[in-house]
């Protein structure tokens, strides 16, 4: 029985392992900044990064009570790595475990508390301190654990093993820039991904590269976020946002970046001389860079309007800027040309499918190593544009404009690329199956 391969494992992993230098010494730093936490917290806290009634999270402390019986640890940096888990997350409370889902960023805890059950437990991930982390553990002693993509803290992970808690990389990414980085600190990267029993790689080049830093049992699964339900959406905004648009060719900028917002402000400058009723809305990956993104276009001679405001675009309004939280799904709803941002700049460009599920034709820049086999495949289908210039960004922005056969013939193309790339969840339960079965006997003993 593939159970008794799970305890094996467990046992195994218990085994001593000596650690290389440099962890030893990151974790004696780490013990050593303690005292430093108060003044972190504080500073973090004037720059809206910490929320004030939950600090004490990251010092591992909870006002939350453990739920009884087995529950399932999951975590993830931010926003991007909490929504890849949803439709996981909502098969594993299927089968009546309990969640608690830690993530990094005050973003991240709005997008739980708005588009997740309220049973799922949600906490800010300690800082990584032994002491913390140790409190953390201790509170919510986690029956299984499983981490997204490659948010490694050394001594989280290495806690976790020393308390035998099965642990589980989900939805593995190991990106160009990262892989090289650790193969000069393979000795450390090595001690780290072999405390966890199995690898699950969004990619065989991601595969790849895990095994080659030491991962074990590594297995290609495909992408999570590949199977992510279409965001939603408030039907009356929606449709309020409808009538003050009506009969306006729009784009949708989604997930800028700093140095992106410049670029489509001219591009809409180029294009409105031949689309004169133009609406082009910014969608920032920060929100708090509203005011500054409003700033640029009012500079350049256009006339912008602020969501977070409580503004909505009038006939006069030539950029929209919807600088609030949570709402991607509306605006994707309003236009069926969608410009993904992250891709101009360095950043690797964000994920393109919520898009596609709702009947975009996408435009992209050439930066885009976050998510290059998905990418890849819509550019190879027609489903997906490059523009790797500010001409070509004009020119690209403009056919989809001139042109709705070309952008539903881009929708087609776009379903089908996402209908053949699915299927990560079900490959991610059937790895996680022996492990599921190990909490489901021991829930029925519990209730026996």
């Amino acid at each position: 029985m593939r159970s008794s391969a799970v305890r094996v494992r467990k046992m195994a992993k218990s085994l001593p392992i000596a650690l290389p230098i440099t962890l030893r010494m990151y974790r004696r730093l780490a013990s050593s900044l303690v005292p430093l936490a108060p003044a972190l917290i504080k500073r973090r806290l004037r720059q809206g990064k910490e929320d004030p009634a939950r600090v004490g999270e990251r010092r591992g402390l909870s006002r939350d009570v453990r739920p009884h019986g087995p529950l399932v640890w999951i975590h993830g940096a931010s926003v991007g790595e909490v929504l890849a888990a949803a439709a996981l997350i909502e098969r594993l409370r299927d089968l009546n475990l309990r969640i608690l889902l830690t993530s990094g960023t005050v973003t991240s805890a709005a997008v739980v508390a708005k588009r997740f059950p309220p049973d799922v437990i949600h906490q800010y991930v300690p800082y990584d301190s032994p002491r913390y982390v140790a409190r953390f553990l201790d509170h919510w002693k986690p029956s299984l654990a499983l981490f997204i993509e490659s948010d490694l803290w050394p001594n989280l992970i290495l806690a976790g093993a020393a308390r035998r808690v099965p642990m589980v990389l989900i939805n593995g990414r190991m990106s160009p820039r990262s892989f090289p980085r650790w193969r000069r600190m393979h000795g450390t990267i090595s001690a780290l991904l072999s405390r966890f029993d199995i690898c699950l790689a969004q990619s065989k080049l991601d595969a790849e590269r895990f095994a080659a830093l030491g991962g074990r049992d590594v297995v290609t699964t495909g992408n999570l976020k590949l199977d992510v339900a279409a965001p939603p959406a408030d039907p009356a905004k929606l449709e309020r946002l409808m009538a003050m648009t009506r009969g306006r060719p729009i784009i949708v900028a989604a997930s800028t970046h700093p140095g992106e917002d410049e670029m489509l402000v001219a591009a809409h400058r180029s294009l409105v001389g031949f689309f004169p009723q133009l609406l082009t809305v910014i969608v920032p990956r920060h929100p708090d860079r509203g005011s500054s993104i409003a700033g640029l276009i009012t500079a350049s001679g256009l006339t912008p309007a602020l969501r977070s405001r409580e503004e909505l675009p009038t006939a006069t309004t030539d950029v929209y800027v919807a600088d609030t939280m949570g709402e991607l799904g509306l605006f994707y709803r309003l236009s069926p040309i969608v410009f993904m941002g992250g891709s101009l700049i360095r950043h690797g460009g964000q994920n393109p499918i919520e898009a596609i599920k709702l009947g975009a034709a996408i435009v992209h820049g050439p930066h885009v190593f976050n998510f290059a086999d998905v990418y890849e495949a819509l550019d190879a289908s027609g489903a997906a544009r490059l523009a790797d210039t500010q001409e070509a960004l004009v020119k690209q922005l403009g056919q989809l404009l001139a042109d709705p056969a070309l952008r539903e013939q881009m929708q087609r193309a776009g379903s089908g690329v996402v209908d053949q790339l699915g299927g990560a969840l079900e490959r991610t339960m059937t790895a996680l199956e022996p492990y599921l079965l190990q909490l489901r006997i021991e829930m029925g003993a519990a209730n026996a």
